[in-house]
């Protein structure tokens, strides 16, 4: 059996060598970056001080740390629930705004619309920012259009208030980012055979009947396999919008794992424990991601592998 895969894996490789040596900087740039740097994990085990010679090995001090600090727990919280809200509101987002941009028939509106809806993904997130404060400052368009229409009697310092905060997170993800995902869902919906759409109108279906019955079990599929690619980045809840939207009285509900890495971890050259809880998270990525994709086999018939 393994012989007659061998050589069937030689006429292979021959007929798809273009696709092979395409790949070769693909594999050397992860090799080198994704890898190679793995080496720097003995850091996590270590009372890591820049230039010395010879470092100090602890063991799980740092683990230990973590796992036993109250602080760690609520960044926790905060990381999760960020990244649940993102994860919920980016599907949800994405797939009813593909749905819409599907059902439009003229082609050059189809265009517009799409254009408009990915332009906010080329923003930096400094200037998506600035661009979300002064949307939520006491004096921004959204305090005057609410007091204009008498929902609220004085402004609402949204950025100030810890309650709002992450739901402003969930819905700047969505404004910079829903045009540019639905660009996937839009490329499975094409694939989806039109006789079925054609059919299922003779038998009468309206358009949210086909929707339903034709769009959405057509791309399941690539549903599934984005939502347990997403699964494995439920610990990498963001930085740059935490970061660049917090402040003093919010500070509580916006610092996820990565904003704890860069003011413990880098800023206080705290290195041993930010390289730590580097580890965990790849840990718990790889469990999530094989978990969730054992699941979709098991119940959906679909995964990654």
């Amino acid at each position: 059996m393994q012989t007659q895969t061998r050589r069937k894996l030689l006429p292979t490789m021959i007929r798809q060598r273009e696709l092979i040596f395409m790949s070769i900087p693909i594999v050397v740039y992860v090799f080198i970056f994704s890898y190679l740097p793995l080496r720097g994990w003995e850091m996590a085990f270590q009372h890591f001080r820049p230039g010395r010679a010879e470092q100090e090995w602890v063991g799980l001090q740092h683990f230990r740390f973590l796992f036993t600090d109250a602080g760690f727990f609520r960044i926790m919280r905060n990381t999760l629930a960020m990244s649940f809200i993102n994860l919920v509101l980016g599907f949800a987002c994405s797939i009813f705004l593909a749905l819409m941009i599907n059902e439009i028939r003229k082609k050059a509106v189809k265009r517009v619309v799409q254009t408009i809806s990915y332009l906010p993904h080329f923003l930096s997130w400094v200037v998506a920012c600035s661009l979300i404060a002064n949307f939520l400052a006491g004096d921004g368009i959204l305090n005057v259009l609410m007091m204009r229409l008498g929902i609220i009697d004085q402004p609402n310092i949204f950025l100030a208030n810890p309650d709002y905060f992450w739901w402003i997170v969930g819905w700047s993800n969505v404004w910079k980012s829903v045009g540019w995902n639905t660009i996937i869902y839009l490329a499975a919906i094409t694939a989806i055979d039109p006789e079925l759409y054609e059919s299922a109108e003779l038998d009468g279906a309206g358009r949210f009947a086909r929707m339903w019955h034709i769009t959405l079990p057509g791309i399941k599929s690539t549903i599934l396999v984005l939502v347990i690619m997403n699964i494995g980045w439920i610990l990498n809840a963001g930085f740059e919008v935490q970061w660049l939207l917090h402040n003093g009285l919010t500070i509580d509900v916006a610092e996820t794992i990565d904003v704890f890495v860069i003011r413990w971890g880098i800023n206080m050259r705290n290195y041993s424990l930010a390289t730590a809880l580097g580890m965990f998270k790849t840990v718990v990525s790889i469990v999530l991601i094989v978990g969730a994709n054992q699941l979709s086999k098991r119940f959906a018939q679909e995964s990654l592998v």
